[in-house]
């Protein structure tokens, strides 16, 4: 089946359609000595690949302190989710599932 753009639009305003837009905001936060941090990269690298609208920021504590301690880091990995108008929906200390974090995508939207 070839698909138009039209074919696309309706996918797109299909009921239940549920799309991640680019106000939807992951922010990973690492260390460098970390092997959990290691494991959290690949869980958000595969992330990264099944939605690629999703924005995906890593953060090294050590380089960018101040932000981890605005936003209440405690340990890393950390991963926080943020929807509309920078709105917290998921956070994650220690190292998701993929299903966790995609479930948290969508629920971001």
């Amino acid at each position: 089946m070839i698909e138009t753009p039209d074919d696309d639009a309706r996918e797109r305003n299909a009921p239940g359609h549920r799309r991640v837009g680019s106000h939807v905001r992951l922010d990973f936060y690492s260390s460098a000595f970390c092997d959990p941090c290691r494991a959290t990269r690949v869980v958000v690298d595969e992330v990264r690949r099944l939605v690629p609208a999703a924005v995906v920021e890593e953060h090294e504590i050590t380089r960018d302190l101040d932000r981890a301690e605005r936003v209440g880091i405690r340990s890393t990995p950390t991963i926080v989710i943020y929807g509309e108008g920078d709105a917290e929906v998921f956070r994650a200390e220690g190292v998701p599932t993929v299903n966790q974090v995609l479930t948290a995508l969508a629920h971001a939207r």
